[in-house]
């Protein structure tokens, strides 16, 4: 048995300090509304869908006269196909989507939106990649007056970036530095598709987030002491750790440590949004794809869940979102969907965020059972059929 000094015992009493700060700001994490509503198109019922959810939340008292920054989602290359079905009808958000919530954020009184993402290997004008995606970025600009489109994995004009430093120190990252636009922004809008993921379990509106980070500094692309202005690659580098970001920037608390995804994905995604807070999180699943984030995992088809979901608090937002997907938000790591990864909505919960407890969130529109889309029916299914084929 090993004496316990005075040294040793006040080291670790330190080691607990942040793990039981984020504990008691998990218990008083803050509880906010959120707004349900069916949609079964991107048509004529699309734009009323948007709008009944933000006069539940009262967005115009949250834009008006502001700058509202989107950030959507093109994860994967243009070519990534779910069979013959366009990319917006699985895998990224829906430009109709896009242009509503533009439209809509303009008409409650915003004086500016930003379009922006941080799409795969690229830093070329954002435009360009919606076009080889068979977009037509006009019908995004057009939207609203003065709106923007701006790919956030290099400086841009602006030829800086913003640091954002996580309060409580991080899970994982002490800060992160964002394209500019994210701090240039009143108002930040996480516009998210309604989907799984294989290293997070879902990706909602918290997931959405992680590509918000310029591949400049954290792709595998990245420069080793400065950004590297025409990145290329993904960001794998969160994914397994085996390498830092650009020196430029804040680095990992203990680089090199913690190698498994599952810890590693989820905890990075938590940081991000204690970062750079969310202030309207938006969960489209109009049309979306089951099984996965992307055409690259197996086994993923194209469904209609035909919902939408909105709230000011992107925890509360996600664990409504993941009871319409079938799933519980107080679930962890081994339970579905997170059998081989941490919950991202539990530790964005440690940082004080907001709450994933349903029974303390109020639930406005649609009720969740009207919606509810068996998404954790078809993985149950999906891993036993996988199981028996492996013998």
């Amino acid at each position: 048995m090993h004496p316990c000094s005075r040294r040793n015992l006040l080291l670790s009493s330190a080691a607990l300090v942040p793990f039981l700060s984020r504990r008691a700001a998990a218990v008083a994490a803050p509880a906010s509304r959120v707004a349900v509503a069916r949609c079964e198109s991107y048509g004529s019922e699309l734009v009323p869908a948007l709008a009944r959810l933000f006069d539940s939340l009262d967005v115009e008292r949250l834009v008006k006269g502001k700058t509202v920054a989107i950030k959507i989602n093109l994860t994967g290359q243009p070519t990534w196909r779910v069979g013959y079905h366009p990319l917006e009808d699985t895998v990224y958000t829906h430009p109709r989507t896009i242009g509503a919530t533009a439209y809509l954020l303009a008409r409650a009184g915003a004086r500016r939106i930003r379009v922006l993402e941080g799409a795969y290997d690229t830093g070329n004008p954002l435009e360009e990649f919606m076009l080889i995606s068979g977009w037509e970025p006009r019908d995004i600009l057009n939207a609203a007056p003065r709106v923007e489109i701006v790919n956030t994995n290099v400086a841009g004009p602006a030829r800086r970036y913003s640091r954002f430093t996580v309060p409580d120190g991080g899970h994982l990252y002490p800060a992160f530095d964002l394209n500019s636009t994210y701090e240039e922004c009143d108002v930040f809008v996480s516009l998210a598709k309604l989907k799984e993921h294989d290293t997070a379990g879902v990706t909602l509106s918290l997931k959405n987030c992680f590509g918000a980070t310029p591949i400049s500094i954290y792709g595998d692309g990245a420069g080793y002491h400065e950004p590297n202005e025409t990145p290329r690659g993904g960001r794998f580098m969160f994914h397994s750790g085996y390498r830092q970001p650009s020196k430029s920037a804040p680095g990992e608390h203990q680089p090199g440590t913690f190698r498994d995804p599952g810890y590693r994905v989820p905890r990075i995604v938590a940081d991000i949004v204690a970062a750079r807070p969310i202030h309207l999180a938006i969960v489209e699943g109009v049309r979306t794809m089951a099984g996965g984030e992307g055409a690259w995992v197996r086994a993923v088809t194209a469904v209609q869940p035909g919902v939408i979901v909105a709230g000011l608090n992107p925890v509360c937002t996600d664990a409504v979102a993941m009871a319409v997907m079938g799933f519980d938000a107080l679930a962890d790591r081994g339970t579905p969907p997170f059998e081989t990864c941490d919950n991202t909505l539990r530790l964005a919960e440690e940082h004080g965020i907001g709450t994933r407890d349903l029974k303390r969130i109020e639930v406005a529109g649609t009720p969740i059972e009207q919606v509810r889309f068996d998404f954790a029916g078809r993985r149950r299914d999906r891993r036993s059929r996988l199981q028996q084929a492996r013998g």
